[in-house]
């Protein structure tokens, strides 16, 4: 476990490199071509370019970024890719990053609409020099298997800064921002800052776990694992939903519709898809 840090006065600019990276796994179960094709469809229009670019600058309100230039885009036939650079706003305070979780979407929601309108006049206006060093991707590869019926999105997200501020704060947001069956967390701090005194520092923030940025309600909810190396500043956390309606699963059916018979195997398909995708790992089919 690290120590708590004091408040670093630093020699320049900090130049620690704080990378959040994960991916989304949202897991359904589509029993015809058609309900497949219905699902992508679905999932095509929920998750493209104009919402993730909304979901993404609501990131970076929440830490405290500056959006300097946007880039997206819609794929045929299905996906879509929104990449942003930005930069540190301007901070009269050293920012805490206390290891505690962020804001939720709910909390977030009313700044949306202003941010949409900001975000135009800012990104023609803002001149920054290190504008390379921090971006927010978000990527989306939604696919379903030929003969199970198990439909499966994944959006792979990585929010990469440099500077005071810290991704972590953008986490509790962005799990909740999508149907998020099953999360995999990375979170790395790379490089150094150095103080007034020439002493290096590698990180500049308690951190003993990833699972400590998500709020309780939501971590109940989820099987969750660690795989920490302290000394390398490398923290990673898996995390699957515990359980859930089948119906909340289905597309094109409705629980109600299957046999007894059905709703085991169904069940049984689901389960296997997400322990596979969460331990990852080919595990050998029951049925």
């Amino acid at each position: 476990m690290l120590k708590s840090l004091k408040k670093l006065r630093l020699e320049s600019f900090n130049n620690l490199t704080k990378t959040l990276s994960f991916n989304i796994y949202d897991i359904s179960y589509a029993p015809s071509e058609q309900a497949q094709k219905e699902y992508l469809a679905y999932i095509d229009e929920a998750y493209n370019a104009e919402r993730l670019t909304a979901i993404l600058s609501e990131v970076a309100n929440i830490i405290g970024a500056n959006i300097l230039n946007i880039a997206h885009q819609d794929y045929d036939p299905q996906g879509a890719s929104v990449t942003m650079l930005i930069s540190e706003l301007p901070i009269q305070e050293e920012p805490l990053n206390p290891e505690a979780p962020g804001p939720l979407p709910d909390e977030a929601h009313n700044r949306q609409t202003r941010l949409a309108l900001e975000n135009g006049r800012v990104a023609k206006e803002s001149v920054v020099a290190h504008l390379d060093k921090s971006h927010i991707t978000v990527h989306t590869y939604p696919e379903s298997h030929p003969d199970n019926g198990i439909a499966t999105f994944r959006a792979d997200i990585d929010v990469s800064t440099c500077g005071k501020i810290s991704p972590l704060r953008a986490l509790n947001y962005l799990i909740h921002s999508f149907e998020s069956d099953i999360v995999i967390i990375d979170y790395r701090v790379r490089g150094f800052t150095r103080d007034v005194k020439g002493t290096k520092h590698y990180i500049d923030h308690k951190i003993n776990s990833i699972q400590n940025f998500v709020d309780k309600n939501t971590l109940t909810r989820y099987q969750s694992m660690d795989v920490n190396v302290y000394q390398e500043n490398l923290f990673h956390t898996k995390m699957m939903l515990k359980d859930s309606k089948l119906d909340n699963y289905l597309f094109g059916v409705k629980e109600a519709e299957l046999s007894p018979q059905d709703n085991k195997v169904v069940t049984q398909r689901l389960k296997h898809e997400m322990a596979e995708i969460f331990y990852g790992t080919n595990m050998v089919r029951m049925s």
